[in-house]
């Protein structure tokens, strides 16, 4: 399995994005796709999960700010990013679980005030 995620950029302060996240390969359909940050001299965090059948999970950080969304059909994850911050500024980082999880390399975002 395969990750591939694009999307990101430089934005300025309440800005917005559209990050997505395809996945390739044989994948079982009982599967769980999200997104990580790591934002610089820190850990990766969890910012949003979706399962297969729609149901989603947010980090309280970016609740009301952050959806995301797939598309069953394409293995796709999608993550809308409104309101941007500069606490946003980090690389993000697809995933895609089942029976392991596994990771896309990362697309950067950077916030710019």
């Amino acid at each position: 399995v395969q990750l591939q995620a694009s999307g990101g950029g430089l934005v300025q302060v309440g800005g917005s994005l559209r990050l997505s996240c395809a996945a390739f390969g044989s994948i079982s359909p009982f599967n769980v796709m999200g997104w990580y940050r790591q934002a610089p001299g820190k850990q990766r965090e969890f910012v949003a999960s979706i399962t297969y059948g729609l149901s989603t999970n947010y980090a309280d950080s970016v609740k009301g700010r952050f959806t995301i969304s797939r598309d069953n059909t394409k293995n796709t994850v999608y993550l809308d990013i409104s309101s941007l911050k500069p606490e946003d500024t980090a690389v993000y980082y697809c995933y895609l679980s089942y029976s392991r999880q596994y990771w896309g390399r990362g697309t950067q975002v950077t916030v710019s005030s």
